[in-house]
């Protein structure tokens, strides 16, 4: 109780150490459903109210919110207090502000190097971390893999509404497939081209070889296919890594990447050439490889348990046939908490920009949510996920959980990172093309006097990286947009430039932290336009859809069925 009260007590104070801001207001609603009085509540996210947040979500006292840690127990209460206040209602059973979850931590202990053998008695040893990384695919202590068979398998897809099948009915039972990064970007008509899909993904591909009964995975990495150099795979695959708790879904004995340069050693001493497998594997008709290759593989794994919570708050909508449906804002509140030193000697993981500018953010527009005279149509949700940054695994819990069924949410609007440098001329949406939420954000961004881009970096596939891919995969039209890179009075490229700089120096890393140099100007800019199209959503008649063709508007369209199919159960019952 005293931690909570100082924790109060600070939120007041800070306000004393921000700057202040105002709030430009547009004159017309360019086709947008908004409801009375949005003039003024959007009034409510201002600069000052950003930075409190920010500076006490992104300080030292909650010690990086590692999942389970007291900074991460101290952010989650913060959360509810905050929610509280601002007078929303408890998003979870018995009245509670929080969703607990359990977190699995398995640390792999993998062997040094790793033996490949082929017919002719040839063997090839791989180093571990210089030539490949690796992690046990399941929660047991011990993995043993003996004399498995090698599968090059392509890209490792099944997508039906492709008319793409990399395995064919082949047995893969047991055997440990290597396969491509990526997916198949050759062709506009195909996996929607440059842009990765999920298909892409390595939480795709080993999936998919999990269905197939294999034994193991090994994704080929070059820095083109994977958007990310080799240093990015060293670091974030070795330690301890979270997972759900495990049910009764396949899972594979080992997880693995090797370098492109390594593959190439391991295809040529089966008497293939990496190329032509590869050539070969950019056609429908592709067929798995036999490699003529075994390996075998041993390792010992600990694993223990660890608690955490999604936080939650709803204001419920007005409309008496729409306030069963809820629009979702989503944050994650999760860091790397206290860790290997930096150069200056700071252990702490603040992840200030990542990710507690966006708790900020989602925290001022249910701030602007209640300050509306009359509630929206339909109900909004305000939810901080746990364990982002150990793989969407707090948004994939909530998703998986049924506390409010996937048909009952008409959208989902994530926030992730965030613009302290000021204001742009353009907001960049992640996945731009994918559904009429687009249009939606482009009305509001025209209000600004902003215009909508697309990520630059298609293949990095950013819109399969953070939690709004997990409201995704359950069918709900889902976004992330922020500030883009054409800054006002700043020099051409001088924004793709700051940003990179601070992806080099501070991303995931102790420096990432509130700094006197951070201005709010641009963040309350972002949240007020997110504040415009959630609205929007809350109010129209129908809601957003996946356009035509995209990999989850079949999942939307049996979400949707399934919704209504219960809701007539219901009445039925009623009757």
């Amino acid at each position: 109780m005293q931690s909570r009260f100082l924790l109060v007590v600070l939120s007041i104070l800070m306000v004393v150490g921000c700057g202040s801001g105002d709030s430009d207001q547009a004159d017309e609603t360019l086709g947008l459903s908004l409801p009375a009085g949005i003039e003024h509540a959007t009034e409510v996210i201002t600069e000052d109210l950003l930075c409190n947040h920010v500076t006490i979500l992104g300080g030292d006292g909650m010690e990086g919110r590692l999942p389970g840690s007291e900074g991460d127990r101290r952010a989650r209460q913060y959360l509810a207090d905050q929610m509280q206040r601002i007078g929303l209602q408890p998003a979870f059973k018995d009245g509670s502000w929080e969703q607990p979850l359990t977190l699995v931590g398995v640390t792999s202990h993998m062997p040094e190097s790793w033996q490949f053998h082929a017919e002719d008695d040839t063997m090839l040893s791989l180093s571990l971390g210089n030539d490949f990384v690796g992690v046990a695919g399941g929660q047991t202590p011990q993995t043993m893999i003996e004399n498995a068979p090698m599968v090059f398998v392509g890209y490792g897809i099944q997508a039906p509404e492709e008319d793409w099948n990399d395995f064919k009915d082949a047995d893969l039972n047991g055997k440990i497939l290597l396969m491509l990064n990526d997916d198949p970007d050759w062709d506009e008509s195909l996996f929607g081209g440059d842009r990765k899909l999920w298909y892409g993904r390595w939480d795709y591909k080993y999936l998919s070889a999990a269905r197939q009964g294999a034994a193991g995975a090994i994704i080929i990495h070059t820095t083109p296919s994977a958007g990310y150099p080799w240093t990015v795979v060293q670091t974030g695959w070795t330690g301890e890594q979270f997972e759900l708790v495990a049910g009764d879904e396949p899972h594979l004995g080992v997880q693995s990447w090797v370098t492109g340069d390594s593959a190439r050693k391991l295809v040529e001493m089966s008497g293939h050439d990496l190329d032509q497998l590869i050539e070969a594997a950019r056609s429908r008709e592709f067929e798995p490889v036999e490699l003529g290759i075994t390996t075998s593989i041993s390792f010992q794994t600990e694993i223990r348990q660890t608690e955490t919570a999604n936080v939650g708050g709803i204001l419920p909508g007005s409309d008496p046939n729409l306030a069963d449906e809820f629009v979702v804002f989503s944050a994650h509140h999760d860091h790397f908490g206290i860790g290997e030193p930096d150069e200056t000697g700071d252990r702490i993981y603040n992840g200030a920009l990542d990710n507690g500018v966006a708790m900020a953010s989602s925290l001022a527009v249910a701030e602007a949510f209640a300050a509306l005279p009359t509630m929206t149509r339909r109900s909004a949700l305000f939810l901080f996920v746990a364990a982002e940054e150990q793989g969407l695994l707090g948004s994939a819990y909530f998703a998986k959980s049924g506390v409010i069924h996937p048909g009952k949410f008409a959208a989902n609007i994530n926030f992730e990172l965030g613009n302290v440098w000021g204001k742009t001329r353009d907001v960049t949406v992640y996945g731009l093309g994918k559904s009429n939420l687009d249009d939606l954000v482009r009305s509001a961004a025209e209000m600004q006097n902003r215009v909508v881009t697309g990520e630059t970096d298609v293949k990095a596939g950013w819109f399969y990286r953070s939690d709004h891919f997990s409201f995704a995969r359950a069918g709900i039209p889902a976004t992330w947009f922020k500030s883009g890179t054409d800054f006002i009075d700043r020099p051409a490229g001088w924004g793709e430039a700051t940003y990179a700089s601070w992806i080099e120096n501070h991303y995931h890393k102790p420096s990432d932290e509130v700094t006197p140099e951070w201005v709010y100007d641009g963040l309350a800019e972002d949240a007020r336009l997110a504040f415009t199209v959630g609205t929007s959503v809350a109010e129209r008649d129908q809601g957003p859809q996946w356009y035509p063709g995209d990999e989850f508007e079949a999942t939307r369209q049996q979400a949707l069925a399934d919704a209504a199919a219960g809701a007539q159960s219901s009445r039925t019952v009623q009757e």
